[in-house]
Order: structure tokens, then sequence, then C-alpha cells
């Protein structure tokens, strides 16, 4: 591999040429006409210019961004998260055209941006899973008899896509219809397949994932993330290891994950989303992100690993570059994701120019923007990353807390504002905190 080509903007698009740097392996962006002046084009050693600002005519176009591969002597493509980094038919086109595809077979990716396929293959590789339908539901199944055999209350998914969207919470039979109804009619519009298939619902659940590794042959995990801190089930803050699980669960989760990535043969990053029960102490697997994740890292942080660095060396054909019982997690860390969104105005977009942006110094910030940089209103509002490390979880928090106090984003509205009084609630010090958390206390966390 000797130039890659970043098939995405923002701070994951720095983050990935920045580790392409290290490794001597020379970068080429993309970018819309609304990112021209973006942060990444300063990091790469080419830039190629690929359509107007809305993404399906830059961003998703597929088109596009061969062409661009093509005439800047790319050999490999980074899909980074987001856009086309979980479209198989694209990771196809790019093997087609003799480049390197930096993720997972697209078989793999197809089995797992599948939800309801994945769910069944996770039950073959004795995954623990909810009760739930078997499979998508079908024209000719009789639904509503569907769920009553998984229980209410109940979630209708899309099993493609993901974002929170195309999913429906149903707790009781008289809801169903106009529900299922609602949740294929979301589905069809954000991802052009309106199947659905049945999940039980747990109260007060909390959202936990193992990060894994693989090379095709073989798989690692590299310890555990939990994800709870969401909203309208957008994550918001992230941290490792999972808090609060028993030895048991965690070993369970982990190895689960790794058996799944092993039977699949996985290769690259992928991360394993469970749903976990704190009444019961189960942990149900819910899907398998076939890509880098955004909360990758609070991983790195715990492991002193390079992420894209191990994506890169396994995508030109190296095997994993350790061994499970070489992988070392050491600390606490928690990762805050900076939006541009105003709070006070119910999370409303807040484009514009950053006049300025700083944060103290000994912590970790992934942007793709900085003071100066214009926040288009095109695409996803997250600004940057900030992540923190210490030798435990009180001590992370207090320093997150500490971090949060001192950054500055001014010229645009952002969610710090949430992300402190989130990090000083009693609720998450105490591993009280849940999913739906956000929207259902706001009293346990609103300071306004």
């Amino acid at each position: 591999m000797k130039r890659l080509l970043i098939a995405n903007r923002g701070e994951i698009a720095v983050r990935i040429a920045r580790t392409a740097r290290t490794l001597g392996i020379e970068t080429v962006a993309v970018v819309s006409e609304a990112d021209r002046e973006a942060l990444i084009t300063e990091v790469v050693d080419a830039v190629a210019v690929i359509g107007p600002a809305p993404a399906a005519q830059s961003y998703l176009s597929q088109d596009a961004i061969l062409d661009a591969a093509r005439t800047h002597g790319a050999d490999a493509i980074h899909p980074g998260y987001g856009f086309l980094s979980e479209n198989a038919g694209f990771a196809r086109r790019v093997i087609d055209a003799g480049l390197v595809w930096v993720g997972p077979d697209p078989t793999t990716i197809e089995l797992m941006g599948d939800k309801a396929r994945a769910i069944v293959a996770a039950r073959a590789a004795a995954v623990p899973t909810l009760p739930g339908s078997d499979g998508a539901l079908g024209d000719d199944d009789d639904a509503p008899a569907a769920a009553a055999a998984v229980g209410f209350p109940l979630l209708i998914k899309a099993r493609a896509g993901g974002g929170g969207r195309g999913i429906r919470l149903v707790r009781s039979p008289d809801e169903f219809d106009e529900a299922l109804s609602i949740a294929r009619s979301e589905a069809r519009g954000s991802f052009g397949d309106d199947a659905v298939y049945l999940e039980r619902f747990v109260n007060h659940a909390r959202h936990v994932e193992v990060q894994i590794l693989g090379d095709g042959r073989d798989a690692i995990h590299l310890g555990d993330r939990d994800c709870s801190m969401q909203r309208r089930s957008q994550k918001v803050l992230e941290e490792a290891p999972a808090p609060g699980l028993s030895d048991a669960t965690r070993e369970r989760i982990r190895q689960s994950s790794v058996d799944l990535a092993r039977a699949c043969g996985y290769s690259g990053a992928g991360t394993v989303e469970f749903l976990y029960d704190p009444a019961s102490g189960d942990a149900f697997f819910i899907e398998m992100n076939t890509r880098l994740q955004v909360e990758h890292p609070v991983t790195e942080t715990l492991t002193g690993l390079d992420l894209v660095a191990e994506q890169l060396r396994i995508a030109d054909g190296e095997p994993l570059s350790l061994t499970q019982d070489q992988v070392e997690l050491n600390g606490h860390a928690i990762e805050c994701r900076i939006n541009a969104e105003d709070p006070a105005r119910g999370f409303f977009p807040s484009p514009g120019t950053i006049e300025r942006f700083s944060w103290p110094e000994g912590v970790r910030m992934d942007a793709g923007f900085r003071t100066g940089s214009v926040v288009t209103p095109f695409y996803d509002s997250l600004v940057a990353k900030l992540i923190v490390h210490a030798d435990d979880r009180d001590t992370a928090i207090r320093a997150m807390s500490s971090a949060l106090a001192d950054t500055v984003i001014d010229g645009i509205q952002t969610t710090l504002p949430l992300h402190r009084a989130l990090v000083d609630a009693r609720a998450f010090r105490d591993v009280a905190h849940y999913t739906t958390f956000i929207e259902a206390e706001p009293e346990a966390w609103n300071r306004s």
C-alpha cells in the first residue's frame, strides 16, 4: 500500500491521514465543494473535489470516488465510518477495480449489515441473543402473531441502516399495527429497505460493545466499552472498560464476540454490540458494525494500539500484530462527542464559523475543524471528540469534567454544556444511567 484515498470527511478523515503518514503511506482526500477549505486538505498529499455539497453527489458518489482514486494513483481506499463504509456493493467495486479495500470482505458486510440475518448468524455461533422474530418479517407473515410470540414491550427495528432510524418501541398489542407501519415507512425512506424484525425490549438497558480485530484467519478482542449515554439512539458519551459488569458477563461478551468474528472469517476492525440488562446481569447480541467506530479512541488509550494502523496492516495482507495474551488493558477512558447543536433550542443544528477552538494540554482531541473552520449544514454535526484517560473511572470522570470546563468553541453553539452536565450527573457517576436516560430523566442532569 503506497497511496491511500480516504473516502470520508471531518475528524475521521484527519485521523486516518495522520496515521497513514506515520506509516509512510501517501494520502488523497476527497472533498465536496463545501469542504474545499476543510482541515483535511492541509494534512494530505493530494485533494480531489468530487462534487457539490449534497452527500449524494459527493461523499456517496461511488463513481466520483473511484474516478478520484484512478486520477490520483491511489492503490487503496479507507471508507472511515458512515457514508459508504458498510456498503458491500462499493467494497466490491473497489476490489474489482484492483484497489485494496480497508475493511472486511463484502460478504461479511452484507451478512452483518442485514441485522436480522446477523442475529441468526450470532445464534449459530452460540452468541447470546434477545428473544425476537426469526429474521425479518415477510409480507406473508402474521406480524401481530409474531409480536405476541416475542412478548411486549418489544422493538420493531429496521434490518438495514443504523443511527436509531427505523426503530419503534411498542408497549402493547393495540399499538403494534401503527408502529409497524411507521417503522417500515421510516426504514424505506432512510435505507431504501422497509424490512423490519422484532426484538424484546429491555427496560433501562445499557449499551455495551466489544472491539474486535481479525485477519480473516484468527480474531482477538480489545476489551469492551459502554455507550449507554445516548440521545434519541445517538451515542453522546462513551467509556472503556464498561463499568459495573460482572467478571462472568464481561468474559462472556468478549469471548462470544471473538467466536462470531472467527465464524464469519472477519478481517479488519469491527465492533460487536450488546444490550445489557442490569436487573439480570445478562447481555444480548444486537448487531455487529463492520467498520471503525466513532468511539474507537477510548479503546486505543487503554491498549496503546492505533486501530487505524492495524486496519491498514491487515488490509495490506499482514496477520494480526499481537495475540490475545499480548493485549493489555490499562486504566479507564472516556470520550465526549462534541456536536454543532444547540441544547437550549432542542439540539437544533448550529452551523457557522468557529471563531476560537481550544482545549487543555494533556488530553486528546480528535477534530476535523480548527479556529476559522466553517461548519456547514450539509453533513453530520460532529465537530470533535474529547478523550481523557486515567488510572480508574473516578479519576477519569474528574479529568473529563476539568477538560470540558477548559474547552472553548466560540462562534457556534455546541453540546459542550450537555456533556458538562452529564459527566457531573450522579446517575452517570453511579452507573445508574441507561440508553434513554437523557430523554427519560432530564431533571437528573439538566441545569437550565
